[in-house]
């Protein structure tokens, strides 16, 4: 069966925006056709703060790859093995938070890849294939191809180390985790901050001069986010499924409750 490619990193490679929808609360293999519905690109599977298990989650990914919206999951800091056990069953990227050093992400980038590049097992036949993959040798080079690999830099030694991390080869984004960094930096919620513009100016000069995509997380206001994608963010969450489901519902109550007024 052939490879379900990552589409998302594809339209990266273009120069493209990466859209992402986030998933908290939902738990349906609807969660992706209602992200593919609403122009998403990938969906944000956050094990780190949602309370999914392992079978939710891998669920959600097999779901997702055949709806060309790419599943990527977050794990908890250093859950290696969550990693690699969500990437064998369906997920065609992973993000890993609290990254500081250019040590972490080697240890990171070398986790999710296959021989020669890395030292990922090889768990049998992958979802990402159907199941029914060809030669190892050839399915695993292909897979490492495919794979996303984004670490998150939330903390004033990350952006001081982001042009060491983004040298680091199988790393594909660096993505701002703004809001713990506003809380590291003592400016917790502002994200128009001078300091916080200064490190997506810090990230995104280490990413264009690495190759690498800039990525913004947890800027959802309009000027702001604005802002950091015309400083070349790229890999973008968009939203969570909470927040998209009260922003949807206080539009639709306030309606109804100004027909009385």
């Amino acid at each position: 069966m052939p490879l379900t490619h990552n589409t998302t990193k594809r339209r990266m490679a273009a120069g493209q925006m990466g859209l992402g929808f986030g998933v908290h609360h939902l738990r349906t293999v609807a969660a992706p056709i209602l992200a593919q519905a609403t122009g998403h690109d990938w969906m944000f599977i956050d094990t780190e703060h949602g309370a999914f298990s392992v079978q939710e989650t891998t669920q959600l990914c097999i779901a997702a790859l055949p709806t060309g919206v790419t599943p990527i999951v977050r794990v908890c800091a250093g859950a290696i093995d969550e990693a690699t056990r969500a990437l064998d069953n369906g997920a065609l990227g992973i993000v890993v938070p609290h990254v500081d050093t250019a040590a972490e992400a080697r240890r990171i980038a070398a986790a999710f890849r296959y021989p020669p590049l890395g030292n990922r097992s090889w768990g049998g036949p992958p979802a990402v294939y159907g199941y029914r993959a060809p030669a190892t040798q050839e399915a695993q080079a292909a897979i490492n191809a495919e794979i996303l690999t984004v670490v998150m830099l939330e903390s004033p030694l990350a952006i001081a180390n982001a042009d060491e991390i983004a040298a680091v080869d199988g790393i594909d984004v660096l993505f701002i985790g703004t809001s713990d960094l506003t809380a590291e930096l003592g400016i917790s919620g502002q994200m128009g901050h001078p300091k916080v513009i200064a490190a997506y100016q810090a990230v995104g000069d280490a990413c264009k001069k690495h190759g690498k995509v800039l990525g913004m997380g947890g800027v959802y206001d309009e000027e702001n986010a604005r802002r950091y994608v015309q400083m070349g963010a790229r890999f973008i969450l968009s939203g969570s499924d909470h927040s998209y489901i009260v922003a949807g519902a206080d539009n639709r109550s306030a309606f109804f409750n100004n027909l009385m007024k």
